[in-house]
């Protein structure tokens, strides 16, 4: 090499041309191709270590994935578990509710019906309380029975207030209204002028009585016989004719009787009959005490029919008991106990309404 390179460097070099340019520019182009190819090697060794991270960057990311996709695996199992079991516990609550709502209803139907019975013993009672209120206050006369039992009746049912029961509360007010308005005859009263009768009719004459008319002539203070004697041994006339007609027309009386019959009476019936108007005047008394009020008029009426018909009412004692009968028949024409009409119908109404 030595040899051929000595000889080069001593020859001038030729002349350019353009045969001469041809290899420099070849050995420029064999140089940029070099280069070129080193560029590219550089290159491909960068793409290549970059295409190396990647891959391990995806592998790496594989693995995340895969681990993710284990763990997102386990996770939806345990998620279908729990679904599982939720919809388990679901179905369950379900039946449990179903059981509970069928209780509800059943208790439900049971407290209706609790509040039903109750709402109907309660009727039941009040609706016994105000009839034996009644039946009191017939016996005793007087309207406080009835009253205690509506106002007693008025605060159970405020306690229920029930409004099927509002009827019930207004009918008792108008109850205790009406006889709050009523007045109640006074019967002792009514007692006393039935002694007074009795007392009357035992000296009430009868009308076939002779010599107990009132309007009869009077009799003598004196003992006739001796008025008499001493008339003849003073030999006043006058006063012996007058004693004689005094006596004459005693023995005769002349009165007018609407009523035939009572002067037939013998005295034996004349005795039955002051007796029977006894009798009507006591039965009128107890059927007054027994709160017969309807049987004790009755007994008025036929006492005055039988004291206008047997006994002289023309006089003061028969003017007295007639006057004494009628101011009892007046009374107890008023003596009309209310009754609780209204609130025993609204309380059959109710209770049939169950």
């Amino acid at each position: 090499m030595s040899s051929e390179s000595g000889p080069t460097q001593l020859n001038p070099p030729p002349a350019a041309g353009p045969e001469t340019s041809r290899p420099l520019w070849r050995s420029y182009g064999g140089k940029l191709m070099g280069l070129v190819a080193l560029l590219a090697l550089a290159l491909a060794i960068m793409l290549w270590q970059k295409l190396g991270l990647i891959q391990e960057q995806l592998a790496r990311q594989s693995a995340d994935a895969g681990q993710l996709s284990m763990q997102a695996n386990s996770l939806a199992k345990n998620a279908q578990d729990l679904a599982n079991e939720t919809a388990a516990r679901v179905a369950l609550l379900d039946t449990r509710l179903s059981e509970v709502a069928l209780q509800r209803s059943q208790l439900e139907e049971l407290m209706q019906s609790l509040t039903r019975s109750r709402d109907e013993n309660l009727v039941v009672d009040i609706e016994s309380a105000l009839s034996l209120a009644q039946q009191q206050a017939e016996l005793t006369g007087s309207v406080q029975p009835m009253l205690a039992a509506l106002h007693s009746a008025q605060k159970r049912l405020s306690k229920v207030a029930q409004p099927r029961l509002a009827p019930i509360l207004r009918a008792l007010q108008t109850d205790i209204d009406r006889i709050q308005s009523v007045s109640v005859t006074d019967t002792p009263s009514l007692l006393n002028k039935l002694d007074e009768l009795v007392v009357l009719v035992e000296e009430l004459p009868l009308l076939n009585a002779v010599g107990a008319n009132s309007r009869a002539a009077p009799l003598p203070s004196k003992p006739v016989g001796n008025l008499w004697e001493q008339a003849w041994q003073q030999a006043q006339w006058s006063v012996l004719a007058s004693s004689v007609w005094t006596e004459l027309s005693s023995l005769v009386r002349v009165s007018r009787i609407d009523q035939p019959e009572a002067v037939l009476l013998t005295p034996e019936q004349s005795f039955f009959a002051r007796e029977n108007l006894k009798l009507r005047l006591l039965n009128a008394r107890l059927g007054l005490l027994a709160r017969q009020t309807t049987a004790s008029r009755n007994d008025l009426q036929w006492a005055e029919r039988d004291m206008r018909r047997f006994f002289d009412v023309t006089g003061r004692k028969g003017i007295i008991a007639l006057s004494l009968l009628h101011q009892t028949q007046n009374q107890m024409r008023q003596f009309d106990m209310p009754r609780l009409d209204h609130s025993l119908a609204a309380l059959a109404t109710a209770a049939a309404g169950r």
